[in-house]
């Protein structure tokens, strides 16, 4: 019926104006635009492949219209401050305020719910203490190593240029140069943007080995050598495994795939840019090392470690006995949470494989402690981190350094869109689209990087000495806690107990470990 009556009402419609302008030209407008309503039409009932198009011709848009517009209707005018996800609203809106050099203040009280379960705190002191400035700075670089970086305890965790514009990592690296502190390069690889004002880089290595590969996708010793050696270069992290999509490896969309980034990582342009999901160069812990010091070799000495999203512990505790077995330890360890971060991945990796950053920074943590290592090697976190009290957290539990991606996307501009997959990001941050890009301006959005650096760093020292702690270092696990599903809280302490120094390696391995140790071998993840 409604098919007939399509035909009825246009073939009428169709008449009615075709007569009326044939008197009255004015009309010919409202003939023209019947005549495309039914061109659409007949397109939605005959070609269409939507359900709803063919059996709702012409109207049927209106779904399609108000779905597209659904996500900014949804941001802007029905989340609330607490509501928004990955970041919500009053978590935005911390990091503009610090990136602009307002005071990042809320009235009235918390809007948080306090006895929810999952809502983490702090114990203040009354015996507050003075926090060094000096405590903001941590040396990485085990004994090993022979040029150690005096690294901030906050920096910019890895996004490549390809998932970022030129002038987004521009302004990130003016941000690091002002602000002393680094830049993590991502696994697109070491390029000019990155080298172009100055800033401490820790170049990212992945399994596509983009920078330093030969023409069959292996590693490349002189390509890497050549760029590592440069001054701006501080650390080499490879990368096993990211919180987004672990055991997938990295995926830039063909459509950003320019000439550009063609020539820089050495790919076709205009296709999927795939990394492998395993390294080509090992495949085994003990390889893991090897290769740690074939780059700590290669690049002079300089600090050399891996980045993962934690999976099957005795995988990881297999990198451990491979430590013990061979002598090689990594200067610094990265711990990406499942949590996600800012690259585009499946929907089913992003939401259900691998642990949190609290449940895999702490595992590691331990698991060093365990084996004798944990002096030896730095841990960075990196994930889900916004503000001072979220760095006082991850100290807490085991990390030295925090690194933060997507806070620094809203310093230099995100609105959290969501289109960083699409090339066609709003704000020109997630975009190879030159004229889209054009819109940071580099000098004002560095600025912003290095005040929400500087304020953040600030307030996780204030925290600190408001704690009653001297130095982050002091920081324990039971320093901090987490309401529980029974209104209580409980420290970081018992959540995830801590083991003593060498139980690992002792004749008594505590019992949340002992299965996966006895799993866990140097010769095979």
């Amino acid at each position: 019926m409604l098919r007939i009556a399509f035909y009825v009402i246009s073939v009428i419609a169709l008449a009615a104006t075709g007569w009326m302008a044939q008197t009255d030209p004015s009309t010919w407008f409202g003939f023209v635009a019947i005549a495309f309503l039914v061109l659409v039409g007949l397109y939605d009932i005959f070609i269409s492949p939507r359900n709803v198009l063919s059996n709702y011709p012409v109207i049927g848009h209106l779904r399609y219209i108000m779905e597209f517009i659904s996500p900014e209707i949804r941001q802007y005018f029905l989340e609330t401050d607490k509501s928004g996800r990955p970041y919500s609203r009053q978590q935005r809106e911390l990091i503009n305020a610090r990136a602009q050099g307002k005071e990042g203040v809320h009235p009235f009280g918390t809007e948080s719910d306090i006895d929810a379960s999952g809502y983490k705190l702090a114990l203040h002191s009354l015996a507050v203490r003075k926090v060094p400035d000096s405590a903001a700075r941590i040396r990485i670089g085990g004994p090993q190593c022979k040029r150690p970086y005096d690294s901030s305890r906050l920096n910019i965790s890895a996004m490549s240029f390809g998932a970022l514009s030129s002038h987004a990592v521009m302004a990130m690296n003016l941000g690091a140069s002002l602000g002393q502190f680094a830049q993590d390069t991502g696994e697109g690889g070491l390029t000019p943007y990155h080298l172009a004002h100055g800033g401490d880089l820790i170049w990212e290595i992945g399994s596509g080995y983009f920078g330093c590969r030969t023409p069959e996708g292996r590693f490349d010793d002189d390509g890497f050598r050549e760029k590592a050696c440069q001054d701006a270069v501080r650390m080499i992290e490879i990368k096993l495994s990211q919180g987004a999509k672990p055991s997938h490896g990295g995926v830039l969309p063909g459509p950003k795939v320019n000439a550009e980034i063609a020539r820089i990582r050495g790919v076709p342009e205009g296709k999927d840019c795939i990394s492998p999901a395993a390294h080509p160069e090992f495949d085994t812990p003990r390889g893991l090392l090897q290769f740690v010091q074939r780059l700590r070799d290669l690049s002079e000495g300089r600090p050399v470690g891996f980045k993962l999203c934690v999976g099957r512990k005795s995988e990881f505790l297999g990198i451990c006995k491979a430590m013990l077995d061979t002598g090689i330890t990594p200067d610094f360890i990265t711990v990406d949470g499942a949590e996600g971060g800012t690259g585009a991945a499946p929907v089913e990796y992003s939401d259900r494989l691998g642990l949190t950053i609290d449940e895999g920074l702490s595992f590691v943590h331990n698991a060093l402690v365990g084996c004798g290592l944990r002096e030896k090697i730095r841990l960075i976190a990196s994930g889900k981190i916004v503000d001072g009290y979220d760095m006082v957290q991850k100290v807490a539990i085991g990390a030295d350094v925090c690194n933060v991606a997507r806070p620094m996307m809203f310093a230099v501009g995100c609105i959290q869109a969501q289109r960083c997959h699409t090339n066609t990001c709003p704000t020109g941050v997630a975009t190879q689209d030159r004229r889209r890009a054009r819109a940071i301006k580099i000098h004002k959005r560095g600025e912003d990087v290095r005040r929400f650096h500087a304020t953040t760093l600030h307030s996780f020292l204030d925290i600190v000495g408001s704690m009653g702690v001297a130095h982050p270092d002091e920081l324990q696990a039971g320093h901090v806690f987490q309401r529980t599903a029974d209104g209580s809280p409980r420290s970081y302490a018992e959540i995830y107990p801590p083991i003593a120094r060498g139980s690992l390696t002792g004749q008594s391995v505590p019992a949340l470990f002992a299965a996966d140790w006895e799993a866990a071998s140097a010769d095979r993840f």
